[in-house]
């Protein structure tokens, strides 16, 4: 017997990086929300996909307007986001009763594809994790500083745009093929998940993945997407208005 298949859509976000007043996940991509087209994906995978949706309690009535403008009349679980997002995956999980599988995703990665879903869940079934990743295209340095949040002060003193550090740094080249960056879906057994989700929280535990692995399990990872991106900043929003473009 199949194990029982759920998504946990986390957009409780503000979006300040994109620079726009609407959060982020209700910006239009081609006239739909970013969120409805993440929604969307997971529905074309499974529609007897159960799926919970975290959202900023201020964003509800945002939501039930857009649901209603846009004709979205899939069935969606809503629960109350936190004030970070370990506190957000944490409330969507509790919504989620029995045993089963879980794929935990950002909202605003709209472009997942159901083959990227469906290998999260094959994996996670098999290995109790599945991660999505990619492998780096460029060469990569470690840094002993952050140079963009240098002193203002010194950067005026020198006479230096913004992001140019008065210092140099002292960076190291990186072997790239030993790294990978991480996308979601992020795939669990969902009593692994849950109890993972009871430890303490801190900075360290940026994704799932940190959350599962400081509660001591093995994190599998497969093969990710290039396309698969996380809207942050404007320029992701030219790049995804593209590639749903090209798509069509």
């Amino acid at each position: 017997m199949n194990p029982r298949e759920y998504a946990l859509i986390v957009a409780g976000g503000k979006g300040t990086r994109i620079k726009n007043s609407l959060p982020k996940q209700f910006i239009e991509l081609n006239g739909i929300p970013i969120l409805i087209h993440t929604l969307q994906a997971f529905y074309r995978y499974s529609p007897t996909l159960s799926i919970v949706l975290v959202l900023a309690e201020d964003d509800f009535e945002t939501w039930n307007s857009l649901v209603v403008r846009h004709r979205f009349t899939k069935p969606v679980i809503l629960q109350k986001g936190g004030e970070t997002r370990f506190q957000s995956v944490r409330n969507g999980l509790a919504k989620i009763d029995g045993d089963g599988l879980v794929a935990i995703h950002d909202g605003v990665r709209p472009l997942v594809s159901e083959n990227i879903i469906a290998a999260s869940f094959q994996l996670a079934a098999v290995q109790k994790t599945a991660v999505a990743a990619i492998r780096l295209k460029e060469s990569i340095r470690m840094t002993d500083k952050d140079s963009l949040s240098d002193d203002s002060s010194d950067r005026k003193k020198a006479s230096l745009p913004e992001g140019i550090a008065r210092r140099q740094d002292i960076t190291k080249s990186m072997n790239r093929s030993l790294f990978r960056l991480i996308q979601t879906p992020q795939t669990f057994d969902v009593q692994l998940i849950k109890k993972a989700y009871q430890i303490n929280e801190s900075p360290g535990l940026t994704d799932d993945a940190s959350v599962a692995e400081r509660a001591g399990h093995i994190i599998s990872l497969f093969e990710g997407s290039y396309e698969n991106i996380k809207i942050t900043t404007p320029e992701d929003l030219i790049v995804a208005e593209a590639l749903l473009r090209a798509r069509s």
